[in-house]
């Protein structure tokens, strides 16, 4: 069931197993006057479906079986049956599982790990699932929707997005005489400086994936580099724009805005204990229950460079090629991913901006969740995962360069340089390993 051949003869069984609801003109997929429609029902017979996904921690757990729950009350023919797990196990279970014909009907997955499984033929070809779900690119933020494509084929549907935003302790900007939050270069070192005056180190940086890297991407983009070439055969984020951000964040160091050898997480716990003002961090910090005593604001990463830019993870729902995987079930599953996604409003609860544009534009989940205003604002310009198998340990040479430069072992250009190389020998070993 590997073969491009075999996905193609499961899409068009997922076609015939799924009916038209009443719903004007529905988009068909497949022959035979069967289809998915934009409201997608399941006419087959009784199935139970099989769910993985890694939310163990936080609002998750207490989600996700109750979305479940509701959506098997309302489908008499299907049933859901999640499987939550780590997500470091789903990654060392999955490919195995499904290879062996016992992996999930329906899996979510981060945007960095698309291509591997793609590139393994372990996803089944999802893009007559989409077009009869009447999905289309434009119904979620700009590119996220391009992170399921590789190498021309759709393998995904978008969940979730997560991008990075600047919180703030205003506590301690009052300190230094602070009331505004700066959104731009000047006004950013402005605040630095005044929190210097006054005793504070006001931002500090890691040399870890939490967070430092993401504020490296960040800035890279701000100042109009990227992290590698278009076909992803090269790293890039050694350019003059990758330096121009690694030394951006080694200077709040040796300007003493920030601590040297800041720990993992450090940043963000000197910020609930008042010893810092600004943390670049993710919206699921908005979920922090240390920040319920806490004065304190969300708000967008300010622009450093000539360009707004941010970055973002994805998480997204895919369609396991599992050995003999049954269309009906397959057919199942995408009504699940459909219902799910349609009424994915409370998702917001665990710290997590539901990707259909149609919920977050729902004026109910800013309402309920006005912490997530700056963070939606930013999507217009968000970064996403790149697009290329095997990339996670690409991307690990960076955090590597990071921690090198803030720790004063290299500078930023010989880090950068050196974790470059290092970068490009992995993309040639992934292209002899998954093929170009």
């Amino acid at each position: 069931m590997n073969s491009p051949w075999a996905r193609r003869a499961i899409g068009a069984g997922i076609a015939l197993a799924i009916g038209i609801t009443a719903s004007g003109c529905a988009a068909s997929a497949g022959t035979g006057g069967g289809g998915v429609s934009g409201d997608g029902e399941y006419t087959g017979p009784d199935v139970e479906i099989t769910f993985w996904h890694g939310w163990t921690g936080g609002a998750a757990p207490k989600i996700v079986p109750e979305l479940i729950k509701e959506f098997n009350a309302e489908h008499d023919n299907i049933t859901v049956k999640a499987v939550p797990q780590e997500w470091a196990d789903i990654t060392a279970k999955m490919p195995l599982a499904i290879k062996a014909g016992k992996g999930p009907d329906v899996a979510v997955l981060h945007g960095d790990d698309l291509a591997t499984y793609a590139a393994q033929n372990l996803l089944l070809d999802s893009g007559e699932i989409i077009d009869g779900l009447g999905y289309a690119a434009e119904d979620f933020p700009p590119t996220v929707f391009d992170k399921g494509n590789y190498q021309d084929t759709q393998y995904a549907v978008p969940w979730s997005v997560t991008p990075l935003g600047l919180f703030t302790n205003k506590s301690v900007l009052a300190k230094a005489g602070i009331s505004e939050i700066p959104t731009d270069e000047a006004s950013y070192l402005a605040a630095l400086d005044a929190l210097k005056g006054a005793g504070v180190q006001g931002e500090w940086v890691d040399g870890y994936v939490f967070t430092g890297t993401f504020e490296f991407q960040s800035l890279i983009w701000q100042f109009g580099g990227d992290l590698y070439n278009d076909d992803v055969t090269e790293a890039t984020f050694n350019s003059e724009a990758g330096v121009k951000a690694l030394t951006w964040m080694t200077d709040m160091v040796d300007k003493g805005y920030s601590p040297a050898n800041v720990a993992q997480d450090g940043n963000i716990k000197a910020l609930i204990a008042g010893d810092t003002a600004f943390n670049w961090n993710g919206v699921w910090q908005t979920t922090n229950t240390a920040f319920d005593d806490l004065d304190w604001a969300p708000a967008p990463v300010p622009q450093i460079g000539d360009e707004k830019a941010v970055w973002s993870s994805s998480t997204h729902w895919v369609f396991p090629a599992n050995k003999g995987q049954d269309a009906n079930e397959t057919a199942a599953a995408s009504v699940f991913v459909k219902w799910m996604n349609d009424n994915s409003l409370g998702w917001a609860e665990t710290g997590e901006l539901p990707a259909a544009n149609s919920v977050r534009e729902d004026p109910e989940l800013l309402s309920t969740y006005p912490n997530l205003a700056p963070f939606m604002e930013q999507l217009e310009y968000a970064h996403y995962e790149t697009v290329s198998p095997g990339i996670s340990e690409v991307n690990a040479q960076i955090t590597l360069a990071l921690n090198e430069a803030l720790t004063g072992k290299k500078d930023p250009k010989t880090a950068l340089d050196d974790a470059a190389a290092k970068a490009d020998q992995i993309l040639e070993q992934n292209r002899a390993k998954y093929g170009d």
